[in-house]
């Protein structure tokens, strides 16, 4: 990287919300450079060490972009005045300015950092002046301070502006009283670089806020992978092992972490179970709310049933197997039931006809689904309105608040929840909130999917309780028995050998291309994505239909490396926005990797990049119809997805997927990951793989284990109440 030490000439553009600059700057030798990259708020002549690369902007040419700076206070007369004239010092404009120059020259910085009393003895500085210019004067060289300490601690500009911004002028304080709080607080930040500064400024390996602040982060950690709570156990040995301190020291600081309410213990399985409290209140309230809505009373229709279900066969033009009209009947004899079943067993046309069922009697019933895909699809379907769960309750991004809940509760007679193994506990505290006593509540899903992204394994725990009634739908739907990708899928949840289609059979949907060699595994997966499958489907090939599901990120045939060469195969030639090692493009197709309630897009969600804005570091992208803007400090929240892994497929469904298998992908081969996989195409499934490793993903059924007491907490309380 080259560096320059310089001042600021004028401003450009500056963005508040991201601190995207674009300013003019003048190096000590009199060249002058446009600038760009993320700062605090900078003002013309500020004095500033830069460092970072040479770049051409199609539009506005050759300019540096800054990776890292270190504010100088100016050093000549002619510097100071330009810096004190520019409105950065409150109370100092530029005739006061030339003022405070004229009397006291080369020290005027000297005397407002040690002597600030002696501008009295400029024309115009009182008491009220001074107070004002002493107080902007402290806060200036808190943030100099601040972005100084940052940088000497390889923080980023972009975190470092991203700190500033989240505590402002307190952000010295918190850094310096408990830099462990940053990693609790701002997204990007994890407990290695707070734990880096904090052993930098003197906080003791062995002292209790390092212990307790790595705690929580295991905490997070454990439910970022699903996990309600950890043991104990697990938690001592952790820290013992990474912090290298004694376990009695551990056991304190978790004790102190309960005191201080930013932990909850109980005991189980002769262990403890240690909850960040949230998650404890969300799993209590779930579990006494389903008690407790499953035992209140509630109207039974006064109408014949079965002749309604024969209506609803009528005007649907099928014919329901015995399981589908039991599934149907129950939704109105029972408060509380789950509806369960592989692909092709009707879930959707089970919706349709309660929905029908519903109106015709006279009552209201909501639909929703966890994503906004996935109330697309059931609009589609049922041709009534569905909305996300986040809209049914009505979320507030700017309060980070639902409207709905228990003093403002859903208004309807029945909430149907459609592919409901994508709910995680907090969506469903949030949701089981707003539920009133008599509402009926209808939950669908499959529960041999993977479960949610997020903590819990809901739609398991209330099957497995055997306090939640369940339907289950086993008999594959008529129109559904040709799909060797509906077919495939129930032999997979049995155990059993796939079905291939004839040798020569160019119309199946379902496709094996057995291929041992990784070399030979990718050049297949270019060919059906770059030709093959476009031309089947007559598809395009940079299309969101198409998509390739691998189990593993690293590797020749791994999520990473397939998005690197599809992106240059099927959008090459287009100048992108660079961060890091990767690129966005225009037409590009991308991820939204975490929940941004705001925008109203969630994790998993695909998007196809609209635009690519240069000269401001931002990218548009079209999710479902709307167009929303990235800045360049929201970047990360979107990932090229040509390629994505079978857990960030969960709910979609796609016109064609390719999914790569090879033994070593061993760890990622279950029964349940490949199942998903496969059933996220309607029309083509093409695996590309091993005889071998597609034998041991059907035969490993071992389902990972999530720390979750859902199920435990359901049987007992209704143990308790017998």
């Amino acid at each position: 990287m080259d560096s320059f030490k310089g001042t600021i000439d004028r401003i450009v553009y500056y963005s508040s919300e991201t601190g995207y600059t674009v300013c003019k700057f003048v190096t000590e030798h009199g060249e002058s450079l446009t600038v760009v990259g993320s700062f605090p708020p900078l003002s013309p002549g500020e004095t500033l060490k830069i460092k970072g690369k040479w770049e051409i902007n199609p539009r506005f040419g050759q300019q540096f972009r800054v990776e890292n700076f270190i504010p100088i206070l100016p050093a000549s007369v002619k510097g100071i005045e330009k810096f004190l004239s520019s409105g950065l010092i409150r109370g100092i404009g530029p005739v006061l300015a030339r003022r405070i120059i004229k009397r006291f020259g080369i020290q005027t910085i000297d005397i407002l950092s040690e002597n600030p009393e002696k501008l009295q003895e400029v024309e115009g500085v009182g008491r009220v002046k001074l107070r004002e210019i002493k107080k902007s004067w402290a806060e200036h060289e808190r943030i100099r301070e601040l972005i100084i300490f940052l940088q000497e601690h390889n923080i980023s500009t972009n975190l470092a502006t991203k700190i500033y911004h989240h505590y402002g002028e307190k952000a010295f304080h918190v850094l310096k009283s408990n830099p462990y709080q940053v990693c609790l607080d701002i997204w990007g930040i994890g407990f290695k670089t707070a734990d880096q500064m904090a052993l930098k400024l003197g906080v003791s390996p062995t002292s209790s806020e390092r212990i307790k602040a790595y705690i929580r982060y295991l905490l997070e950690k454990d439910t970022e992978q699903g996990h309600v709570f950890s043991f104990q156990k697990d938690l001592e040995n952790n820290c013992m092992k990474e912090l290298e301190v004694e376990k009695e020291k551990i056991k304190q600081a978790i004790e102190e972490l309960k005191k201080q309410k930013a932990a909850v213990i109980e005991e189980f399985d002769s262990d403890n179970a240690v909850y960040l409290p949230f998650f404890y209140k969300a799993q209590e309230e779930v579990v006494q709310t389903i008690h407790r809505l499953g035992a209140f009373p509630f109207l039974t229709p006064d109408f014949n049933l079965d002749q309604a279900v024969s209506d609803e066969e009528e005007e649907l033009s099928l014919q329901f197997s015995s399981k589908q009209k039991l599934a149907v009947k129950e939704c109105f004899q029972k408060k509380i039931l789950v509806i369960t079943g592989g692909p092709g067993t009707g879930k959707t046309t089970i919706i349709k006809a309660v929905v029908g069922i519903f109106h015709k009697w006279g009552k209201d019933v909501l639909l929703a689904a966890p994503t906004g895909r996935a109330a697309k699809r059931l609009f589609e379907a049922t041709q009534s309105e569905a909305k996300t769960i986040h809209r049914i309750l009505e979320y507030n991004p700017k309060l980070g608040t639902f409207r709905r809940g228990e003093n403002c509760p859903l208004s309807g007679d029945a909430l149907i929840i459609d592919e409901f193994s994508m709910v995680d506990l907090p969506l469903m505290y949030y949701l089981i909130k707003a539920v009133p006593s008599w509402m009926r509540l209808i939950l669908v899903g499959d529960k041999d999917q993977l479960p949610s992204v997020g903590p819990g394994n809901l739609l398991h725990d209330f099957i497995e309780s055997q306090r939640v009634e369940v339907v289950r739908l086993d008999e594959i739907f008529r129109q559904e028995k040709d799909s060797l990708i509906v077919l495939n899928a129930h032999r997979i949840n049995r155990g059993e050998s796939l079905i291939y289609p004839p040798k020569g059979e160019k119309d199946a949907d379902f496709y094996f291309i057995r291929q041992d060699d990784e070399q030979k595994v990718f050049k297949t997966i270019m060919s059906l994505c770059t030709s093959r499958i476009p031309e089947k489907l007559n598809l395009q090939p940079l299309s969101a239909q198409i998509q390739v599901i691998s189990p593993m990120y690293r590797g020749l045939i791994g999520v990473d490396n397939l998005n690197k060469e599809l992106q240059q195969r099927l959008n090459p030639n287009r100048e992108g926005l660079k961060f890091g090692n990767r690129e966005i493009r225009e037409h590009d197709k991308v991820m939204q990797v975490r929940n941004n309630y705001e925008k109203e897009v969630f994790n998993g969600d695909i998007g196809m990049v609209a635009y690519v804005d240069r000269n401001s570091y931002r990218v548009g992208v079209e999710f479902y119809g709307r167009t929303l803007v990235y800045e360049r400090n929201e970047m990360d929240d979107i990932t090229i997805a040509y390629a994505i892994s079978v857990h960030k497929s969960q709910g979609s469904e796609y016109q064609a997927v390719v999914m790569p298998l090879l033994t070593q992908h061993y760890i990622m081969l279950q029964r349940n990951l490949f199942y998903t996989a496969l059933t996220r195409a309607r029309k083509l499934s093409v695996i590309v793989g091993s005889y071998k490793a597609l034998y041991i993903a059907i035969k490993n059924d071992k389902p990972v284990k999530r720390n979750c007491l859902v199920k435990e907490k359901l049987i007992k309380i209704s143990r308790d109440e017998k």
